[in-house]
């Protein structure tokens, strides 16, 4: 309406010889505003008469309430966007999460990148201590970089260190450690024998994480309680696994199997291969490799081959760990012919470019037999 004013304004003060087209014009812009799909007719008497958006009250009504109707079935975009440049409020009593790989950018990724360096250098003192200065620093590191340094102490069996700065980054100076860190943890502690503090870390994320364990938890918890001789605890921790819907992992079967086996009970062990190959279709060959291995130590090497046999009638394609640790149960008891087929057949997997059946492992065992 403001526009429709000012045009009115102004052509009132033209010249009275165009006071016949002003009229016109006007009535052309009122007609536009009242019947704005409508078209004018040129031969109607112009007017003057004062115009409103509406021709009446109960019209005006009618369209307040249709455009209320509308907003109601279709709000406004910044009713459903919040303005970017005011977002909302932390919560304060919600958990905080770990770094994700986004983190892992300029500076931080710089100092990642550092860190590894000195690992793959094989110098842990000086990753360690670069890893733990920055965060005194602008560019404190991501969680990735503290698993990092505690995996390499690990790998390096410098336990106690893994375990001080596990203290070290994630409760001393509260960066958010994963699900990956806790495992590290765990891993450390199963390998020094102490699986009631291991089992203690598990439970911890249970209670305060705001993830679920992995089945690598699951893996090393498993393992250390039967290297402990606590196989029916080992056992009740599968159990717990499958109640809080993780898959049926082989290599925590195998864990189970192994110490089975271990004790001589050969018919637990059946049955758990028997539960693990109706939950699981394509199991990891590493099972078979385990009842390999027993069998070759009880003396019945035809029982032996007839798993490795049974392993290869299933005809699909392992990745390389599996090979690889057949490979050893078969070189370790003299069956240079049947490992030198599988090594075969894992060069030709090789050639398909989705799988990668050889790594440099795999070479290094295959080397034992020219040696």
């Amino acid at each position: 309406m403001s526009l429709y004013r000012l045009l009115l304004r102004s052509l009132h003060h033209h010249h009275n010889h165009h006071r016949s087209a002003s009229a016109s014009l006007t009535h052309h812009f009122h007609s536009l505003t009242r019947h704005p799909t409508n078209s004018p007719n040129p031969n109607s008497t112009p007017s003057f008469a004062r115009t409103y958006a509406f021709s009446s009250a109960e019209e005006a009504a009618a369209e307040r309430r249709r455009r209320k109707r509308r907003l109601r079935i279709e709000p406004p975009l910044h009713a459903i966007r919040p303005n970017p440049q005011y977002p909302p409020a932390r919560d304060p009593n919600a958990p905080r999460l770990p770094d994700s790989t986004s983190a892992l950018v300029g500076s931080r990724l710089n100092l990642h990148n550092r860190v590894q360096s000195l690992i793959r250098a094989s110098d842990l003192d000086a990753a360690s201590y670069t890893a733990r200065q920055a965060v005194f620093s602008n560019t404190r590191p991501t969680v990735f970089t503290c698993n990092a340094i505690i995996a390499a102490m690990y790998r390096a069996k410098r336990y106690k260190e893994a375990v001080a700065l596990f203290a070290y980054f994630f409760e001393q100076f509260e960066i958010v450690p994963n699900v990956v860190s806790y495992n590290n943890l765990i891993n450390t502690h199963c390998d020094e024998g102490r699986v009631d503090e291991a089992l203690r870390v598990y439970r911890k994320i249970i209670e305060t994480a705001p993830f679920s364990p992995s089945h690598v938890t699951y893996r090393h918890l498993t393992k250390g309680f039967v290297d402990s001789g606590r196989i029916d605890e080992a056992l009740d921790l599968l159990r717990e696994m499958l109640n809080k819907g993780q898959g049926a992992d082989s290599l925590v079967y195998n864990n189970l199997i192994s110490g089975y086996l271990n004790v001589g009970n050969l018919a637990k062990a059946n049955e758990l291969f028997d539960e693990l190959k109706e939950r699981c279709v394509v199991y990891d060959g590493m099972v078979n490799a385990t009842f390999m291995e027993w069998w070759f130590n009880q003396g019945k090497e035809n029982e032996a081959m007839e798993s490795y046999k049974s392993l290869l009638d299933k005809n699909f394609r392992m990745i390389p760990a599996t090979c690889n640790v057949l490979l050893e149960v078969l070189l370790k008891y003299g069956k240079k012919a049947e490992a030198w087929a599988l090594f075969a057949q894992m060069l030709d997997n090789h050639q398909t470019p989705t799988v990668q059946a050889v790594n440099s492992e795999t070479f290094n065992i295959m080397d034992t037999i020219t040696l």
